[in-house]
């Protein structure tokens, strides 16, 4: 019986996998490079270095950036110690009653505005978990998450750069920033997410902690520096090491190019468009403010609009599915496919105000 076991074995092994072959090609495509082009290898290192190192350190590590998203957890945590979650739902609860969908997935997007994207799903999961969301909510709860600024410098950074174009913010806020947190869970609960049901105040267990202060302010920091170091930082590393990749190629001008186009088709500032969605919203609007006097006002809506949302890529493909997954019932794939339904709409959103609420604005 062993016998026929090892033989079985011996004959499984024996048989070529797909992975096995692409790395017989990998190693005679790197022997090939090592003797044709010696240098090819140590560039495609540096190119990725290159590419990496100023989004990690310069941004992450030594910048406000960092420390923002470590101060934003403990303010999050301090706002959900000091009753602001239970306050939201009771104020939510009639709206989203009417709906039929569990008035917590708007909470994200509220903590998103305040505080921070990672830190509006770190405090968020658990309290949709909490909240016996079902699936489709929990993933109605990200995509209308993308729809908030991720962080508030973003918010009022952009208020700078519209006053700096002499724009009213007032309805633009209204349309983009407050509109979706109700508009977006009325839509994909009557398309996409259809899974959802009508939730009593009565139903729903308070969200207070009990702890002491003291230890929320210390526990919520030491929460934050995890964050940063563990989640985020590897994340953007990932993301930006393909740029870097498609860079060494040779492929990636011709993608930012196209991008370039693209966003100025729908109404949005080319360069701070793509500050925004390869690095930080927040200098994106920091630089609508700074080159108020060379860039077309026309353009200034859309851009707001797309910045004050849960961009950058790195933040869509990284850091949200690695939070959610460990906070609440999605797994990574799931939130990763409602972060990216969110995005559309952002964009949907940034063109149809681009184009429509412009005239009335400028």
């Amino acid at each position: 019986m062993e016998d026929k076991q090892a033989s079985l074995t011996k004959s499984a092994r024996s048989k070529w996998q797909t992975f096995e072959v692409i790395g017989i090609l990998l190693v005679f495509g790197f022997l090939i490079l090592l003797l044709f082009a010696p240098n090819s290898l140590s560039s495609l290192f540096d190119t990725i270095i290159k590419e990496v190192k100023p989004i990690v350190v310069d941004i992450f590590l030594t910048s406000e950036v960092g420390i923002a998203i470590i101060v934003s957890v403990i303010v999050g945590r301090l706002l959900e110690r000091l009753g602001f979650t239970d306050g939201l739902i009771r104020i939510f609860v009639p709206i989203m009653k009417w709906f039929k969908i569990n008035p917590a997935v708007i909470i994200p997007s509220v903590y998103n505005i305040l505080g921070d994207i990672n830190a509006a799903g770190k405090i968020s999961g658990p309290i949709l978990v909490k909240a016996n969301a079902t699936k489709a909510e929990q993933k109605i709860a990200v995509a209308t998450m993308i729809q908030s600024p991720q962080s508030f410098a973003t918010f009022v950074l952009g208020l700078i750069a519209l006053s700096a174009f002499s724009i009213n913010a007032f309805p633009l806020v209204i349309l983009s920033i407050f509109a979706p947190i109700i508009v977006v869970p009325f839509l994909l609960s009557r398309t996409i997410y259809r899974d959802t049901k009508k939730v009593e105040l009565e139903e729903l267990p308070r969200f207070t902690p009990t702890t002491k202060f003291l230890q929320t302010i210390f526990s919520s920091a030491k929460e934050g520096v995890e964050l940063l170091f563990l989640i985020i930082i590897p994340a953007v590393a990932a993301v930006f090491f393909f740029i870097g990749a498609l860079k060494f190629i040779g492929v990636w001008s011709f993608i930012e190019s196209s991008l370039s186009s693209v966003l100025t088709f729908i109404s949005i500032e080319p360069a701070t468009g793509i500050v925004s969605i390869l690095a930080a919203p927040t200098l994106a609007v920091a630089q609508l403010a700074e080159f108020a006097s060379t860039i077309d006002p026309r353009l200034i809506v859309g851009s707001f609009v797309l910045a004050n949302s849960g961009l950058p890529l790195s933040v869509i493909f990284g850091q949200v599915p690695v939070t959610w997954a460990e906070t609440s019932s999605l797994n990574e794939r799931e939130t990763l496919e409602a972060a990216i339904i969110g995005m559309v709409l952002r964009f949907m959103t940034a063109c149809v105000l681009g184009y429509f609420l412009t005239p009335f604005l400028v």
